[in-house]
């Protein structure tokens, strides 16, 4: 994948560009790209951290999650990357007509309900709340978001254990039991 020729995709490119259809494109394996995705949402490639925003969004709207695997796609390649928890945090929150709407650091905006679910993964023995993005990718919830929203939490008794619950929309999720 030629990083040159991307940026000047960007350069080209609209801002306001649809996602291109990675669940489709099944290139052949070209091999690995030494990026990785770091837990915090940065991103490095070859040891240095990406600093252009444009480029970062351009990369994840590339993203392909096949098992346990990340790779970037295109019509004709599929380099494998390295992810250390999810590719996408979540950065802000903003509740409009009792709607949670979520923003990732990648610019993605999500509305938390169905097709965009909150659920609670446990990493390095810590319950942390996890939001579906796209296709089987999901962002963890930054803890600034995640304070907000223990805020603004409702206690309810859920299987025998009190939790915290948010409502978006006619979703409900938990945040957390104790």
């Amino acid at each position: 994948m030629d990083i040159k020729a991307l940026q000047q995709q960007i350069s080209e490119g609209s801002e306001q560009q649809a996602m291109p259809p990675v669940d489709k494109w099944n290139p052949e394996f070209c091999g690995d790209m030494n990026l990785v995705i770091k837990r915090n949402g940065q991103w490095w490639h070859e040891g240095t951290p990406f600093t252009r925003a444009p480029l970062i969004k351009l990369l994840a709207s590339v993203i392909k999650k096949e098992g346990d695997s990340y790779f970037l796609v295109t019509p004709v390649e599929k380099i494998g990357i390295t992810v250390e928890d999810v590719p996408f945090v979540v950065i802000d929150d903003q509740i409009i007509d009792g709607i949670i709407k979520v923003t990732t650091s990648c610019g993605d905006q999500v509305r938390i309900g169905e097709e965009h679910p909150v659920e609670i993964r446990m990493f390095a023995g810590n319950p942390v709340p996890y939001c579906h993005i796209r296709r089987n990718l999901w962002a963890r919830v930054h803890q600034n978001v995640l304070y907000r929203w223990v805020e603004s939490a409702g206690q309810v008794e859920h299987k025998g254990k009190q939790s915290l619950c948010l409502t978006s929309g006619n979703y409900s999720f938990s945040i957390g039991s104790f």
